[in-house]
């Protein structure tokens, strides 16, 4: 069984030299502190780490993994992410190795919400899946599993066990 983690950055200030330059503010930095924690508590240790090239998803990034001791080298950082679709999203999955078995995926909205709802097969969590139809905020957190290669996966092959919006 494998463990996709799908994460919307935390929350950014609204103005910056070009978007892709937003800062996290300073409860965004504490959100996502929160977020690591409460993936530990989960038992969530990646092996891979996708994460928009952007500046908020990379904090978010080293925030995250300063509140779960997570290794900051598992991630790599792709351009594609900052403005990709749902579908790219997924493809960017897809070529992660068969040997990883728990990936962290963090970007923007709406595509990580999309990517969610693409994935979700609708037998997972009932309390999570509720708690996902009210949306996917700054911080928020959605855990999938997934029975088969990354390769392999597609449209609502995956099955929603846990979903979090973290606040400090």
């Amino acid at each position: 069984m494998r463990t996709l983690v799908i994460m919307r950055h935390a929350k950014a200030e609204t103005s910056a030299p070009t978007d892709y330059e937003r800062q996290l503010t300073e409860r965004g930095h504490a959100d996502a502190v929160a977020a690591g924690a409460w993936l530990a508590e989960q038992g969530v240790v990646p092996d891979y780490v996708l994460v928009s090239a952007a500046d908020r998803t990379t904090q978010t990034w080293e925030d995250v993994a300063l509140g779960a001791s997570w290794d900051l080298t598992l991630a790599e950082y792709d351009q594609g992410l900052y403005a990709a679709s749902a579908s790219t999203a997924l493809d960017l999955v897809r070529r992660v190795e068969d040997g990883h078995s728990t990936v962290v995926v963090i970007g923007h909205n709406p595509t990580m919400f999309s990517l969610v709802q693409l994935l979700d097969s609708g037998e997972g969590d009932d309390e999570a899946g509720n708690e996902l139809a009210l949306g996917f905020p700054t911080a928020a957190v959605a855990v999938l599993t997934y029975d088969g290669d990354w390769s392999e996966l597609d449209e609502a092959e995956a099955s929603v066990t846990a979903f979090h919006v973290a606040r400090a």
